[in-house]
């Protein structure tokens, strides 16, 4: 099942997709079908009782890590990202005046679906609750080394899109075969496939949960392939995964 988190007629609302069109799941309009074009997308996750931990991957597929020069990793590189970055599908992401690059990344990413602590591989996807679609934006013009990119780079307001929907782990009955593309204005840019990630997603659900503890609604950015490309205003881009979505920002300045 595709479910939306969207807000509507001056609330917030959980839906899902149904022949094309939002049908809301809020009790008092149980049932009413919606226009994608009559809401505004929010990230498609439901809220937590607490700080919700995004983990992001650098470098993990090969030939992106190949694309900038780099050995891909030994072991994971991440690093942590604030909830403050998200946004959601047609939303817009800024690109700052001075900066001279600024690239997006199309992802997979990880909804954890209930707590995860000293997980083994082979277990590994039966904690997964869901897929969406990522948008990591980079800046480059930031970046001190690749290998621990600081919070400028990352972690800025608006540089997470992330949708439109959360995709049902059921629905997606293997994870590492899905493929992946990017176009800006329309122009294809970015194509790979989840198969060539370094580090897989339940080898990444077994090397996280074995030093902390993973909770329901905490996301694992997976990573991106290469054929980045710097991003203007105006710049329409869509990150799309096979059997996920197709997640569309657009680039505005400050």
């Amino acid at each position: 099942m595709k479910r939306a988190r969207i807000a509507w007629a001056g609330a917030v609302h959980d839906a899902v997709e149904k022949d094309g069109q939002l049908e809301l799941l809020t009790p008092a309009f149980a049932g009413r079908l919606v226009g994608f074009d009559e809401v505004v997308w929010l990230p498609p996750l439901a809220p937590v009782p607490r700080p919700r931990t995004i983990l992001a991957l650098g470098l993990n597929y090969a030939d992106h890590a190949k694309e900038l020069e780099f050995k891909p990793p030994t072991e994971p590189l991440a690093f942590v990202k604030g909830e403050a970055s998200l946004i959601g599908h047609r939303a817009f992401t800024v690109r700052p005046g001075e900066v001279a690059y600024m690239h997006y990344e199309c992802e997979l990413a990880v909804v954890i679906g209930r707590e995860a602590r000293r997980v083994k591989k082979a277990d590994a996807l039966a904690y997964v609750g869901g897929y969406t679609v990522a948008n990591d934006y980079a800046i480059r013009d930031y970046l001190e080394n690749w290998y621990r990119p600081n919070l400028k780079v990352k972690n800025r307001d608006t540089c997470t899109p992330i949708g439109p929907w959360l995709v049902d782990a059921v629905d997606v009955p293997d994870p590492m075969a899905l493929a992946l593309r990017t176009t800006v204005n329309g122009k294809l840019t970015q194509q790979g496939n989840t198969k060539d990630m370094i580090f897989d997603v339940p080898t990444l659900i077994e090397y996280f949960s074995a030093f902390m503890t993973l909770m329901p609604g905490d996301l694992i950015l997976t990573g991106t392939p290469d054929g980045v490309v710097d991003c203007q205003p105006g710049d329409v881009i869509v990150t799309e995964i096979e059997g996920v979505g197709a997640l569309t920002s657009t680039i505005t300045s400050v």
